[in-house]
């Protein structure tokens, strides 16, 4: 039986009026985002709650028992419903990707968050406690500034370890056992060519810091220092807390973002570089508790002297390919392996029996995502 109440008020004389134009651009579900807007900004129903599912259940209804379904879209990878109820209306889009947005208008405050609760009630799988943990991912749409959390799967520094040169690996360790009381500069700058692990190295940094981190990965950091309020809004975080014992550090990751660092970044990113930089360093960083993690295919002498000078970094680590010895260690054989040593992309690859990929100089490309 449902728990929901119905809650009716006496209709103010002063609503607004609210009128919808369409044309041969608009699509079913643009109807249903009018209708489910309509009762909020008419005032009928000017309370709105709104809430993104992630690892939705595949036989999770997504409606009160007393609701009634008044329209339904189907697009490529989604699904928009539009349901109401004794005052109140929501809207549910459905992803393939097991995602939902669920938005909820109602007559009271009550009412908004008593059908949002039954909606989304056990809705959602937890997260695999074994080798997955939840990671942010930031971008700009045309609706604003969009945060997803998402379970990555990792692993625990001790398997990857020997993934990475000896030269490199002390600093590594001591990078992956940090705690707040470490912190000294905001930056984090990993460089080297690709495929050499930068990426795995910061999913299991996210492991070795969940206790005490959020790591948040920026899908478009050009974006991210180009407009401000962007930057405000994914510095400041989502959800996080005022309370001291619940506020956690965040850490925004950059991937590949070599156009922002370079020596000539002034000229060719314009405020980028210094946006950057108030936020690791200036008054921006110092008034939220924000690590930046960048990395690059750059070599550190053709950074910029800003980026890398005394006292910014928290770390800076070249992450480089493995030399011969480690990397024969590695694969168990000789076959393959030249005597400049290997990057873990080649080694993968040559563990699966294809030819190691040999990558053009001067070729910045994407990289090879390890």
């Amino acid at each position: 039986m449902s728990v929901i109440k119905g809650a009716r008020v006496t209709p103010d004389p002063a609503q607004l009026p609210m009128c919808v134009y369409l044309d041969d651009a608009d699509e079913p579900v643009d109807v249903i985002d009018a209708l489910a807007l309509s009762p909020f900004v008419s005032g009928a129903q000017p309370w709105s709650r709104m809430r993104n599912l992630e690892r939705l259940r595949p036989e999770a209804a997504l409606v009160p028992e007393s609701g009634r379904l008044l329209r339904a879209a189907r697009e490529e990878r989604r699904e928009s419903r539009l349901f109401s109820g004794d005052g109140w209306t929501m809207r549910v889009v459905r992803h393939d990707n097991r995602s939902a947005v669920i938005t909820v208008c109602a007559v009271s405050e009550e009412l908004a968050d008593a059908v949002l609760d039954e909606t989304i009630k056990d809705a959602v799988e937890p997260v695999p406690e074994t080798d997955h943990i939840d990671m942010g991912f930031w971008w700009k749409s045309t609706h604003g500034s969009q945060r997803s959390s998402k379970p990555i799967t990792t692993a625990p520094w001790e398997e990857i370890a020997r993934n990475y040169a000896h030269a490199a690996r002390e600093r590594l360790a001591r990078l992956m056992a940090m705690r707040p009381q470490d912190i000294g500069g905001r930056l984090l700058l990993l460089h080297g060519p690709p495929g050499t692990g930068k990426t795995t190295l910061l999913r299991t940094l996210a492991r070795e810091w969940r206790s005490w981190c959020q790591v948040d990965c920026v899908l478009d950091p050009e974006r991210l220092f180009d407009d401000p309020a962007y930057l405000m809004e994914v510095a400041v975080g989502d959800g996080s807390s005022d309370d001291e014992e619940e506020r956690r550090w965040r850490l925004l990751v950059l991937e590949d973002c070599d156009e922002l660092i370079r020596s000539e970044a002034k000229q060719a990113a314009g405020q980028g570089l210094s946006r950057l930089l108030n936020l690791t360093d200036g008054l921006l960083g110092q008034g939220r508790d924000v690590l930046v993690a960048i990395t690059t295919n750059e070599d550190l002498t053709r950074l910029h002297p800003a980026i890398v000078r005394p006292g910014r970094c928290l770390a800076q680590i070249e992450i480089g390919p493995l030399p011969r010895a480690q990397a024969v260690a590695w694969l168990g054989t000789e076959e393959g392996i030249g005597p400049a040593g290997a990057t873990l992309a080649e080694l993968y690859a040559l563990r699966a029996g294809h030819a190691a990929p040999v990558a053009d100089p001067g070729d910045e490309g994407t990289g090879l995502y390890l």
